[in-house]
C-alpha cells in the first residue's frame, strides 16, 4: 500500500493498493476511487459500535478491497487542516483526539482510551475519552490546522494549550498544569489550565482546534435580535 497526500488546506490522501489489499475508513471519507474497489459496510459488533459512539465516530465503518488487480482510492479531510500519515510499527500505540480517525490498513486495531487522571479529562481540552491505535500499517488521522511534531525525551515536558494536542505516542503521559498567577489566568486569554505532556515519545500538535476556528467564525455571524 502506497500513499500520497495532496492539496492544502483541504488535503486528500490517495492510496495505491495491490490486488487483495484492503483499507478501513470512517463512513463518508471516500471521495474517489478506481472501479475495482469493492466496499463492505460493517459495525464490527455491539462493543466496537458502542466504543465508536462514545468517541464521537460514526457507528459504521467501510472496508474497501482492491479486487482483480491494483486499485486506487482517495480519502479527504472533513475540515481545513493536515492529514497525518503514521506508519505504525508492531508494538507501537498512538493515542489521538476523538474523531481523528480517517482511514487505516486493516492490520491497525482501534480501541477507546480513557484519561487516567480526572483533572486531565475535565480541564485538559482533550476530554476523558480519546482513541488508541495499535497493530501495524498505515494510519491516517485528520487534524485541525497545521501539525507540528516534537520528540520528547524521557521526563521532558511540553505545555500545550487546551485542544492543541492532536496525538501522541502511548508512552507519553497526559496531565494538566494550572496557569500561574490569578491575573495571568483571568487576563492572559489562555484560560486556567494547560495540558501537560511528558515523554518519552512523539507528540503531534495542531495549530487550530476546530472549536477555536468555530468561535472565530461565530464572531462575524450577526446574532438574532
Amino acid at each position: 500500500m502506497r500513499y500520497e497526500i495532496q492539496g492544502a488546506p483541504y488535503p486528500v490522501a490517495v492510496l495505491n493498493m495491490d490486488g487483495g489489499e484492503n483499507v478501513i475508513c470512517q463512513s463518508g471519507a471516500m471521495v474517489w476511487m478506481s472501479p475495482n474497489m469493492k466496499m463492505q459496510t460493517s459495525g464490527g459488533g455491539i462493543g466496537k459500535m458502542f466504543s465508536r459512539a462514545l468517541s464521537g465516530e460514526s457507528l459504521f465503518q467501510n472496508t474497501y478491497t482492491a479486487e482483480g488487480g491494483p486499485g486506487m482510492i482517495a480519502f479527504a479531510s472533513t475540515c481545513p487542516g493536515d492529514l497525518l500519515a503514521i506508519d505504525l510499527q508492531p508494538g507501537q500505540s498512538i493515542v489521538a483526539q476523538k474523531t481523528a480517525f480517517l482511514a487505516s490498513a486493516s492490520t491497525v486495531s482501534y480501541e477507546m482510551f480513557f484519561q487516567k487522571k480526572i483533572g486531565a479529562g475535565f480541564f485538559g481540552g482533550e476530554g476523558f475519552i480519546m482513541q488508541k491505535f495499535s497493530g501495524s500499517g498505515l494510519l491516517l488521522l485528520e487534524n485541525d490546522g497545521s501539525v507540528v511534531t516534537y520528540d520528547l525525551a524521557p521526563g521532558e515536558t511540553m505545555l500545550v494549550d487546551t485542544g492543541n494536542l492532536a496525538a501522541c505516542d502511548a508512552t507519553c503521559t497526559i496531565d494538566i498544569e494550572t496557569v500561574k498567577g490569578v491575573g495571568n489566568a483571568l487576563l492572559g486569554g489562555e484560560g486556567f489550565f494547560h495540558t501537560k505532556v511528558t515523554g518519552p515519545g512523539k507528540i503531534w500538535l495542531q495549530t487550530m482546534p476546530l472549536v477555536n476556528f468555530a468561535n472565530e467564525i461565530a464572531k462575524f455571524i450577526p446574532s438574532k435580535s
